[in-house]
């Protein structure tokens, strides 16, 4: 299949490229580089360097390429700047988003991949979360996930396009053959952030509040490897093409690591401590969130290989060290 990832020069999308490419398809990147990076890029992979709030750019894109598949992977995704920039993620998340889908529809384009995010559900009101569960957004980034899913749900009635939306937890981890090393730019993720504390980047790190109900008192998170993500987008275009319905799907592992040990498994791989302070929690934050992602599964034949915290510690850690 020929397929376009949008944002492909991303972490999350520099690894679904490789997959793709793997699995024998013709895939293209579009990337404006502001937080991709040109060495996560594959030379099997045509790069074209273009911002998707230009409706041109991306429509000239789509029409060269002709693609029946699309993966959009370029959104701002820090949930705290999006409560208080919310300006600037509904320009870029919603209206770079239906640039993105008008000109899907435009250059025909018949199976839509969309990297969405367990933001749609807001707190979750039982464990684990599936499907099914409200989807209360209690920032405005995962607001504008939920409201794209709304947009491609209009457009596969309309224009018959089918699309997948991936609600992914906490992605995680480098590529477990080591060909991805390319860091985030400014990560704001629990992992990177106990990396930067760990090679000195950052004095210390913050643990926000310590007083939660969990056995360590710290919060706990569904952390899923960034190669386990990318497989997911591969079958979800398996799925779309054989089924020709519409997917949303959770993508997560049913168990739940605290910050407390996270960092304890980065100390283990590395042989250092980690600097950090506990202080006063964040607003919003809940004190849990796992994923019932049985309907991946079910669905998909899609269930997590790589996502044991120790591999997704070590990859990471061998990324940091090839970057230092």
């Amino acid at each position: 299949m020929k397929i376009a990832v949008i944002g492909g020069a991303g972490y999350i999308g520099s690894h679904t490229v490789r997959e793709l490419l793997d699995r024998g398809h013709t895939v293209k990147v579009f990337d404006n580089l502001s937080s991709g990076l040109e060495q996560n890029l594959f030379p099997e992979a045509e790069f074209v360097k273009g911002d998707i709030l230009s409706e041109q750019e991306i429509k000239n894109f789509l029409n060269d390429f002709r693609p029946e598949g699309l993966v959009h992977l370029a959104a701002f995704k820090a949930a705290g700047e999006s409560m208080l920039a919310p300006e600037k993620y509904s320009v870029n998340n919603i209206t770079g988003s239906l640039n993105i889908i008008n000109a899907a529809v435009n250059a025909q384009v018949k199976y839509f991949v969309f990297s969405s995010s367990a933001a749609t559900y807001g707190a979750p009101k039982y464990m684990p979360v599936d499907e099914n569960h409200p989807t209360e957004p209690e920032n405005y980034y995962g607001y504008t996930k939920l409201s794209i899913e709304g947009f491609l749900s209009w457009y596969s009635k309309l224009k018959n396009m089918r699309f997948a939306a991936l609600r992914y937890f906490n992605a995680a981890g480098y590529d477990v053959q080591g060909r991805i090393t390319g860091l985030e730019k400014n990560p704001a993720n629990l992992i990177p952030v106990v990396m930067e504390a760990l090679t000195g980047k950052r004095k210390e790190m913050l643990v926000f509040g310590n007083d939660y109900d969990t056995p360590d008192g710290t919060g706990i998170r569904d952390y899923i490897h960034v190669n386990d993500l990318a497989i997911g987008h591969a079958e979800a275009f398996k799925y779309l093409e054989r089924e020709n319905k519409d997917l949303i799907v959770n993508l997560g592992v049913s168990k739940g690591t605290s910050v407390l040990e996270i960092i304890q498994a980065a100390e283990k791989a590395s042989g250092k401590k980690v600097p950090y302070r506990i202080v006063e929690r964040r607003p919003g934050d809940p004190a849990s969130l796992v994923a019932n992602p049985s309907k991946a599964f079910e669905l998909l034949g899609w269930k997590a290989k790589y996502s044991d915290i120790d591999t997704i510690i070590e990859t990471t850690w061998k990324a940091y060290q090839a970057n230092a």
